[in-house]
């Protein structure tokens, strides 16, 4: 490994790694390794250099990025529990960066029924299982898509497809209840 003369700092670590009898994975080998090699005996070094940026060390810190706008999400339960109130999950999403669907997903919040566990699109548009009601925060969203308009023709205006639902738009932010699975409701 040749050395490079710049400004950076440059550090060099080795690392024990074991090596395979395949010759495939260096085209270059030490005489010491390939000895070894031919001998039985497998082991290699890995030899590592990191550059640190051209920080001065009096030099101030970068500053940190403005925060995003963040959406907070409540996620009501289909049906109460033996308390008779409702399970409420909870989720929180910068604004205007991802599907409602998407948010479920990554919070392992259920959003399908029985039957949409299986049979779902994957987020597509094209199955209408993710189905979601919206109680409060519906400006916070995006408008209804037409394949929301064609899937939910004849279902409240508030109830929405979570694979279509953008949740903020980048600068907006605040509060969403959203009601699972509403067609469980009684």
């Amino acid at each position: 490994m040749a050395a490079t003369s710049s400004a950076a700092a440059v550090a060099l670590v080795s690392l024990p790694f074991p090596a395979t009898s395949s010759s495939s994975s260096s085209s270059r080998v030490s005489a010491r390794s390939h000895r070894s090699l031919r001998s039985g005996r497998i082991s290699s070094t890995i030899r590592c250099s990191s550059a640190s940026p051209n920080l001065s060390a009096g030099a101030p810190a970068p500053a940190p990025a403005p925060s995003k706008p963040q959406i907070e999400l409540e996620f009501v339960g289909p049906k109460p529990g033996e308390d008779d109130s409702y399970p409420v999950d909870r989720a929180e999403a910068a604004s205007g960066e991802k599907l409602l669907r998407d948010i479920m997903n990554e919070n392992k919040i259920e959003l399908y029924a029985a039957y949409g566990k299986v049979m779902n699109c994957g987020g597509g548009g094209s199955c209408g299982t993710c189905i979601v009601e919206i109680l409060d925060g519906k400006e916070l969203l995006n408008e209804r898509t037409g394949t929301e308009n064609r899937y939910l023709k004849k279902k409240p205006e508030s109830w929405r497809l979570a694979c279509q639902t953008i949740v903020g738009n980048k600068e907006n932010s605040g509060k969403v209840v959203v009601q699972r699975l509403p067609q469980w409701k009684k």
